[in-house]
C-alpha cells in the first residue's frame, strides 16, 4: 500500500479510510459496502466543488452555460477512469471477479466509483488542503486541453434539430441489464422523419449521449454523401 500512497503523493493518517475506499461492495458480503458507497457519495461532491471553483476562476469570461459544459466534461466517468488508471487504482482495488479486458466496461465503472470513494477518503483524512491539490494535479491536463467549452452530443443534436425545424429528439430506454454496481443501458434516439439510432452505456445519461453522437455521425455522413453527389 506504500507504493500506492506514493502514487497519491499523500500519506493517510487514518489508514482505515483508504482501506474502505479501495474495497468495492462487490468484494464484500451483501450489505457490507456502506462505507465505500458513503465515501463515493462524498467524493463526487468534493470533486464537483473543487472543479466548479477552479473553472469559475480559470475562465472568468465564460457564461454559466459554458462553465456547465466544461464541468460536465471534467467530472464524467471517462475522466475518473483516466485518473484511476494513472494512479494504478486497478492494481490495488478489491473487486469481486476478474479484472480482464473482457470485463472492461464493468471494470471502468468500478474504477470510476473507486476514484470518487478515494476523493472522499482524502477529504475526510486531510480536508480540502489534501483533496484540492490532488484534484488540481490530476485534472490539470484536462482543464487546459481546450480554450473553447466542449460540446455535449445531446446539445449539438438539439441545435441541429432546431436548425432543421424538426421536433426535439426523444430518448427511449430500450433495455437495462446487469447488476446494480455495473448496469448496462440501451437507449434509442428518435427524430421524426429519420431512422432511430441506439446507444449504449453504464448509465442512462451515457447511453443517451452515445445515441446522440451516433445520430450526429449519421447526419454528417448523409451531408457528406449529398455534397459529393452534387460535385460529380
Amino acid at each position: 500500500m506504500g507504493n500506492f500512497e506514493k502514487n497519491l503523493d499523500y500519506t493517510f493518517q487514518n489508514t482505515s479510510l483508504l482501506q474502505q475506499a479501495i474495497t468495492h461492495p462487490s468484494a464484500l458480503a451483501p450489505g457490507q459496502g456502506r462505507d465505500f458507497e458513503r465515501l463515493e457519495f462524498l467524493g463526487d461532491r468534493v470533486l464537483g466543488l473543487v472543479i466548479a471553483t477552479w473553472l469559475f476562476r480559470e475562465f472568468p469570461h465564460d457564461t454559466e452555460g459554458d462553465l456547465a459544459k466544461r464541468f460536465a466534461g471534467l467530472v464524467q466517468k471517462e475522466r475518473l477512469v483516466d485518473v484511476a488508471k494513472a494512479l494504478s487504482l486497478d492494481q490495488v482495488m478489491r473487486i469481486k471477479g476478474e479484472k480482464s479486458s473482457s470485463h472492461q466496461k464493468r471494470l471502468e465503472t468500478l474504477l470510476s466509483d473507486g476514484c470518487e470513494a478515494l476523493l472522499g477518503a482524502l477529504y475526510l483524512d486531510g480536508g480540502l488542503e489534501a483533496a484540492q491539490p490532488f484534484i488540481h494535479r490530476h485534472w490539470q491536463a484536462y482543464i487546459k486541453v481546450s480554450q473553447k467549452p466542449p460540446h455535449d452530443p445531446k446539445s449539438m443534436l438539439q441545435e441541429w434539430v432546431q436548425a432543421q425545424g424538426k421536433t426535439h429528439p426523444i430518448y427511449v430506454v430500450v433495455s437495462s441489464s446487469g447488476p446494480s454496481h455495473a448496469p448496462h443501458f440501451v437507449v434509442e434516439a428518435r427524430i421524426q422523419g429519420y431512422e432511430s439510432v441506439q446507444g449504449e452505456g453504464s448509465s442512462k445519461q451515457l447511453a443517451e449521449k452515445d445515441a446522440a453522437q451516433k445520430m450526429l455521425d449519421c447526419f454528417r455522413e448523409l451531408e457528406k454523401n449529398h455534397t459529393n453527389s452534387h460535385e460529380r
